[in-house]
């Protein structure tokens, strides 16, 4: 073989061997999942509603169900599931390190997470603000009222910040101690560790109602700063984010397309080709994803359409009775919206 021919060799063989690697790189999650035949999600264990361990050991919450819709996307069974409870500071190390496939744990999307940090985001399945929890009989009115003040929070967190950044913009001073979870942020404000606890508010109104006596605290009407939750991934995976995201998208288009889990099955015949689309009657749309053409089914019939998730866990068929707010459809002046299945 002349050099020319080796070179010629040496090159194609560099070039298939980068192809070769490149393809594992932003296939190699869904394939390592459908291999192990087990989800492994990142959670909360002690924000009820969200994601929280129940008595009986089994986990719970708005964000526990996304981890069984995903799993119902790839397996077309919410049981294939290992939930891994982290703590704000373990849960972007375990998902960097591959402890985790995806992290459902209340995470708000920022640009320094979805850069330095490298995590990738998927969609937005809460839309939260960060509120302040103060007792009664304090006689708070204002979040301004409490200049000079101790505030406790999780560390680790947004809310660390952006409690540091709203008093600097007003050049007032104040004292914050922070916590490794909110079961530590909430004993120190039981015991008068601190004047007022600050945290998302969907934390705060949960924690609230998991207190003895809840009617002692009140959650101000003031929010200080966006907190768009929902559930990430490790970097530089496209396949997999992409199967995450179309899960999400699954149960909002389902929950705008009126089909439940209750009328699943009379909807697969419903000739609107939208609908079949979404269901896989029609189509190769859940193949393109390297799933079962009728994930968005396997979905609604295992977990519910998002409207469903929420109610179930935070809305008015939940002990918290939260209103949809901005985490309605955008048919119902709200912001949740996704893309066309077609």
């Amino acid at each position: 073989m002349t050099k020319n021919r080796l070179k010629l060799a040496a090159s194609t063989l560099f070039t298939l061997v980068l192809i070769l690697g490149a393809s594992s790189v932003f296939a190699g999650k869904l394939d390592t999942v459908k291999r192990r035949g087990i989800l492994h999600c990142g959670v909360n264990k002690m924000i009820p509603g969200f994601g929280f361990l129940t008595p009986s050991g089994q986990f719970e919450g708005f964000d526990v169900a996304f981890c069984k819709a995903i799993a119902s996307t790839v397996f077309n069974d919410p049981t294939k599931v290992k939930y891994v409870p982290l703590s704000s500071a373990q849960r972007f190390t375990a998902l960097q390190a591959g402890e985790i496939d995806v992290l459902s744990r209340n995470t708000t999307w920022t640009a320094s997470r979805d850069g330095a940090v490298g995590l990738d985001f998927t969609v937005t399945t809460f839309y939260d603000g960060q509120g302040v929890l103060v007792k009664k009989d304090l006689g708070i009115q204002g979040i301004s009222e409490l200049a000079g003040a101790t505030f406790c929070t999780i560390s680790g967190t947004t809310t660390e910040k952006n409690i540091t950044d709203y008093f600097a913009k007003r050049n007032v001073k104040f004292k914050l101690l922070t916590f490794e979870d909110a079961d530590g942020m909430m004993s120190a404000f039981r015991a008068n560790r601190c004047d007022a606890a600050t945290s998302d508010r969907s934390t705060l109104l949960a924690r609230q109602y998991a207190e003895k006596n809840p009617s002692i605290y009140v959650l101000m009407d003031q929010t200080i700063s966006k907190e768009p939750l929902g559930p990430a991934v490790g970097s530089n995976d496209s396949q997999w984010r992409d199967v995450v995201v179309w899960t999400v998208y699954g149960m909002l288009a389902a929950e705008e397309l009126g089909v439940t889990q209750k009328n699943l099955e009379a909807m697969k015949k419903n000739k609107d080709p939208v609908i079949q689309r979404l269901l896989g009657v029609t189509g190769t749309l859940g193949k393109g994803l390297g799933v079962d053409n009728h994930f968005v089914a396997n979905i609604i019939k295992n977990v519910g359409n998002y409207g469903e998730v929420f109610e179930r866990n935070l809305g008015m068929k939940s002990k918290f009775k939260m209103s949809r707010g901005l985490n309605a459809l955008w048919t119902d002046g709200g912001l949740m919206y996704a893309p066309p299945f077609r």
